[in-house]
């Protein structure tokens, strides 16, 4: 961990950025995500010495180098086990994971769940072009069985995961997606995910490209379709539904309402003290048998 020009008051995007140029590829989604997420900072009004990005390995998870605030680039799929101590020691900070869907869902998926279950107070943010970016585009567990066969890769009948489904599943109180192009909901759902109590997961759709075809990201958000004001996001069998859907709906998918238990399995900790604070709760640890 590594403090990044922290000190005195920031109150716009730009003064949330480090002097270090992005070496992303021109046109990469992950620009979009940067700047969203600086944005959003900027609106939470969050320090950057009460700030903390984590990352993996990747591409994307280049991220917190550009941006200041306390900063990890942890080992490949590592990235959630080291924010989880990071915030049980640290609940006063605000905890952000971001990663790629190689790190994530792959060596990184047994991770999720357990995470899940926890509900520690973190932001997961996946930035999902479906493939490995760093390493000369490989198949990554979200990876179409499309791309593969163009590309002449291994696994053309393997079928890409659902990383929603997946988080629906485990148990997680917050799931929503964005796409890297569209910066206002971007900036929005980073918003809404990092303000949510526990741990929140925000899948973001991008294109790489490098090894996809350049209209391949706006292909994807053609896609895709905004969440209608009507829809229910505390509706865990709608958000099921939604997420099981051939189009990808963009927005909140699904909030656990404050005090339901999770829809699948797992304790609520929302009220627990110690272990699992929110940033409002005094970190306390409590051990069974009562003492503190």
């Amino acid at each position: 961990m590594r403090p990044t020009g922290l000190g005195g008051q920031v109150s716009k995007p730009k003064d949330y950025r480090t002097d270090l140029n992005p070496v992303w590829c021109p046109g990469c989604g992950d620009f979009g995500v940067l700047r969203g997420l600086t944005q959003t900072l900027s609106d939470l009004e969050i320090q950057p010495e009460k700030l903390a990005l984590i990352s993996g390995i990747g591409c994307s998870s280049r991220l917190p180098g550009y941006t200041r605030s306390y900063s990890f680039n942890t080992l490949h799929g590592r990235a959630l086990p080291i924010a989880t101590g990071l915030k049980l020691a640290r609940p006063d900070m605000t905890t952000v994971v971001v990663g790629g869907d190689g790190d994530g869902f792959s060596i990184g998926i047994g991770h999720i769940p357990h995470a899940v279950r926890r509900d520690v107070n973190l932001t997961y943010a996946v930035l999902d072009n479906g493939l490995y970016g760093l390493t000369k585009g490989q198949a990554s567990p979200t990876s179409t069985q499309e791309f593969k066969a163009q590309r002449g890769l291994a696994g053309q009948d393997e079928r890409p995961i659902n990383p929603v489904m997946l988080l629906l599943s485990s148990g997680c109180g917050f799931v929503a997606r964005t796409h890297a192009g569209n910066l206002p909901h971007l900036r929005q759902m980073f918003r809404e995910a990092i303000s949510h109590r526990g741990f929140a997961f925000l899948h973001v759709m991008a294109g790489c490209v490098t090894y996809q075809k350049p209209s391949y990201a706006q292909q994807l958000y053609a896609q895709c379709d905004l969440l209608p004001e009507s829809y229910d996001p505390t509706n865990f069998a709608q958000a099921v539904e939604t997420a099981r859907a051939e189009r990808f709906a963009l927005g909140v998918i699904y909030r656990r309402p404050p005090g339901e238990r999770p829809a699948i399995s797992g304790p609520d900790h929302s009220d627990a003290v110690g272990i699992w604070p929110s940033l409002d709760t005094p970190a306390e640890i409590t051990f069974p048998g009562g003492a503190t």
